[in-house]
């Protein structure tokens, strides 16, 4: 951040002779940055800056022999219908054979299969096919993976600091370009020991969404009736945001805090404080207005979230923030209040400090650098520089989770991160916990522990499509093990939707230490003074990462299972789930539905070697956690935390179809009706499901208190979710606010699991993960039944079928002797077994 990018990009055109280039982003508000450091760059050529909003236009210059740069952004090309879109326009960009591509904030957007298409279609026009591409990113944690160590150029906060330390060394008599930018001080404050009743056990951290929870007015959201003195958009835990407040800003022998002095205060006169969202931002300022310190006049109090506060339109947020500083920075105070304005391409250069009160350990560690490094910004403010600048964040995991995040910019593609790279990171930027009027640096031991916590955590969000739940055992291939691989990639191989697996090439031997030293080395010399063992030594390095790169894109296929079997698995909470163990824990039914056929378990175990152990038992504990802090939350809430959990896991291929919640919402709004939890165009996830009513067939089955509804090939529990969560609401609407307590609500949940959901199951995993959907770690029972040889029992004996699940001796109730079903729902796996070539799961 911060490097000069745009104008380092327009040098590298300008020196290359690039005679037609584009320029694509999701932030449009950029053009006028790019056509400025144009001019800075350009002013001495015919070069053109074209854009189809400016005067100068593309097609004006496509047939000429004049050079332009084409400005578009990512969300206009999405929407031509060369990319897919459904709008006809753009069509010239299409047609050019540009030389050079360029992705301004590359991390953004452009892995979705939308941006893909555009840089898929720009570039493959019959005039050119040799189109080059350059991505442009200050935090590229979710691009470095997909490049070559040479095909990345890196400048970050450490290099920039110790240019800075050792300008007047190596420069001696220059003066040091470096010498205005302030050094980062992280201090972190562990509130769960300040404040009881919020730790998150998900993210085993101080759970800030929870603490700052405003009233809705809505019983199943605010989980109790809200207090007669109370006001939609206040803090339900109103008393211990202010506590908190009065503990930033009171000074005693057991405190130390950045408000706490009028020392401290003058010196974090303007600062950048971030809370979890809108609604959170407008109670705090409305709080902060009135306290004893920070309101009374003392500090401008901006909010920039959303709209701001009712009194003031914050059009301008930037505006608003500099108007609150004044011209003379030192005899004003401001706090700016967001929840993700300013945060990015802003520079506010008066502020010296970020309050982090918004987040958990799962927070974007791109989003968490971009906010930080706001107060980095050199400031000259009467003389005086700003030298220092901090980060006071409330949750410690969180902090060393970003810490770890950020030393990884240095760390070269297919390296393990050392031990070096985080001690530079740790002395320009020292991370401090304080406890009570006690602090302590943390080191770089416990950093480079926390990285495992990372690792961790990462192999779950990509649902273990992700380099960090292997080893370096994969560097070690021998012939032998060579010979495994090729043979797995013969079975995974048919599997259609595993990623594409490259052949690996043979004999490629471990280094010894002393190997690796060279190569170390070697790495820091220019390429005309290696030696020809270094070189050689180079090049063997570099084969034996390309070879566990193949060997990953092999074992993918297997990886990406794991998660969901992780979740259905029915071991104690305080067992842990090894690589070793994983496979006695499933049955071998289930172990062939839901692998890969041909992947036995005998096979996985030949493979386990190559799974880093302590990431995977992290990672397993890390998904059981998401589960049990789940049945923490009332019914609505837990459905949109399971739903979020499926979203982790990958998709496998053809004979283990997992419909999305998505696609759930689409079919049961479609056929039933209900509360549908998705927007009228399944675009955006509501915070309030939207119910849907097609009159008598919503009336007879999810409106119907004592509808029983079957659902006939459960894998994931997503449909019988749906059911369920329609019908309960039904019975929670029909009884008085007053009595609809957290222990009324699963009390109802609990009833309608049992007595109107009916479900049949392939397997005992199926029926495992689809209690977990349900149920989640909370005693209770099911009516679920493993059906064994479903499939053929429906395609040769369906009268046979229907019989048997029509007893009501089958589901071991005693009133009735047949079975009345209303309502059917889900995947039928007659028709998921004839249907491999269609991607749309059949109704």
């Amino acid at each position: 951040m911060r490097f000069g990018k745009t104008l380092s990009a327009l040098e590298v055109v300008k020196k290359s002779g690039y005679k037609h280039v584009l320029i694509c982003t999701h932030r449009p508000v950029v053009k006028e940055s790019w056509y400025e450091d144009f001019g800075k760059i350009f002013y001495d050529t015919d070069y053109k800056f074209v854009s189809n909003k400016s005067g100068e236009r593309i097609e004006d210059f496509i047939d000429s022999d004049t050079p332009f740069i084409c400005f578009s952004s990512m969300q206009d090309l999405r929407g031509s219908e060369a990319a897919g879109g459904k709008f006809s326009k753009n069509d010239y960009i299409f047609l050019v054979d540009w030389d050079l591509i360029i992705i301004d904030e590359a991390h953004e957007g452009t892995k979705t299969t939308l941006g893909q298409s555009v840089f898929e279609v720009a570039k493959s026009n019959e005039i050119n096919k040799n189109t080059k591409l350059l991505s442009l990113s200050g935090t590229p944690f979710n691009l470095l993976d997909e490049f070559k160590s040479n095909e990345i150029y890196t400048w970050d906060y450490v290099m920039e600091q110790d240019t800075k330390m050792k300008w007047a060394l190596e420069h001696f008599g220059d003066s040091n370009p470096y010498e205005e930018l302030p050094k980062m001080n992280i201090f972190t404050y562990d509130l769960n020991k300040l404040i009881d009743g919020y730790y998150d056990l998900a993210d085993s951290a101080f759970n800030f969404k929870e603490f700052f929870r405003t009233w809705t007015g809505n019983i199943e959201k605010d989980y109790k009736k809200m207090p007669s003195d109370a006001n939609i958009g206040d803090f339900v835990h109103e008393c211990d945001v202010k506590a908190f407040l009065d503990l930033l800003a009171t000074k005693d022998d057991k405190s130390n805090y950045p408000f706490s002095t009028e020392e401290y205060r003058s010196f974090f006169r303007h600062t950048l404080w971030m809370v979890p969202g809108v609604k959170e931002a407008k109670a705090l300022s409305k709080l902060m207005h009135s306290h004893i310190v920070f309101g009374s006049g003392s500090f401008n109090i901006v909010n920039v979230a959303g709209d701001g506060d009712e009194e003031t339109d914050y059009k301008d947020a930037l505006k608003a923030v500099q108007n609150a500083i004044s011209d003379n920075p030192d005899e004003t105070y401001s706090i700016t209040i967001s929840c993700g304005r300013l945060t990015t391409g802003v520079t506010v250069p008066e502020w010296t400090a970020v309050m982090m009160l918004a987040g958990s350990f799962s927070t974007s560690a791109a989003n968490y650098l971009q906010t930080i490094f706001r107060v980095q910004t050199p400031a000259n403010i009467n003389g005086r520089t700003k030298e220092r600048c901090y980060v006071f964040d409330f949750a410690p995991d969180r902090t060393l989770k970003m810490v770890a995040e950020a030393g990884k910019l240095s760390t070269k593609v297919g390296e393990t991160q050392d031990r070096d790279i985080m001690g530079r990171f740790l002395n320009f930027c020292p991370v401090i916990a304080v406890n009570g009027s006690s602090m302590y640096t943390y080191d770089v031991d416990i950093m480079m522990q926390q990285l495992k916590k990372v690792a961790a955590d990462r192999a779950v969000r990509n649902g273990f499509d992700d380099k960090n739940i292997y080893n370096d055992n994969l560097l070690t291939l021998d012939e032998e093990e060579y010979e495994k691989f090729e043979n797995l990639k013969k079975i995974i191989g048919a599997s259609k939707q595993t990623k594409k697996a490259d052949s690996l090439d043979m004999n490629k031997q471990g280094m010894t230490n002393e190997e690796y030293e060279t190569v170390k080395k070697a790495e820091k010399k220019p390429a005309k003074e290696r030696t020809a063992e270094e070189v050689a030594l180079l090049e063997e390095r570099k084969n034996k990462k390309d070879n566990a790169q193949k060997a990953m894109s092999i074992l993918r296929g297997v990886s990406i299972r794991i998660p969901l079997l992780i979740y259905g698995a029915n071991v104690p909470q305080d067992k842990e789930i090894t690589c070793d163990n994983f496979v006695d824990m499933i049955d071998d039914p289930s172990w062939n539905e839901f692998m890969p056929q041909g992947v036995t378990k005998a096979k996985f175990k030949e493979f386990s070697k190559y799974y880093e152990q302590d990431v995977f038992i992290a990672a397993g504990k890390q998904i059981r956690n998401l589960v049990l802090a789940a049945d923490e939350l009332a019914p609505l809430e837990r459905v949109i935390k399971i739903a979020d959990i499926f979203k982790m896991f990958k998709n496998p291929d053809k004979e283990t179809v997992l419909t999305p919640w998505r696609v759930v919402n689409m079919h049961m709004g479609d056929c039933l009706g209900g509360y549908n939890f998705y927007d009228e165009k399944y675009a955006n996830v509501l915070d309030m499901p939207r119910y849907i009513d097609h009159g008598d067939v919503t009336k007879d089955t999810l409106a119907n208190k004592d509808a029983l509804i079957l659902e006939i090939n459960s894998k994931t529990g997503l449909y019988p979710l749906y059911v369920v969560y329609s019908m309960y609401q039904h019975k929670l609407n029909a009884i008085d606010e007053d009595e609809r307590t957290f222990d009324k609500q699963y009390e109802l949940w609990m009833e309608t699991v049992e007595k109107n959901m009916f479900i049949i199951c392939k397997t005992e995993m199926a029926k495992q993960i689809t209690k977990r959907t349900l149920l989640g770690y909370r005693v209770g029972k099911i009516k679920a039944h493993k059906f064994d040889d479903l499939i053929n029992q429906l395609k040769e004996k369906p009268e046979q079928f229907r019989s048997k699940i029509s007893k009501s001796s089958y589901w071991n109730i005693k009133e009735t002797k047949e079975m009345k079903f209303n309502a059917i729902v889900g995947n039928p796996p007659y028709q998921e077994e004839n249907s491999h070539n269609s991607r749309k799961p059949p109704v």
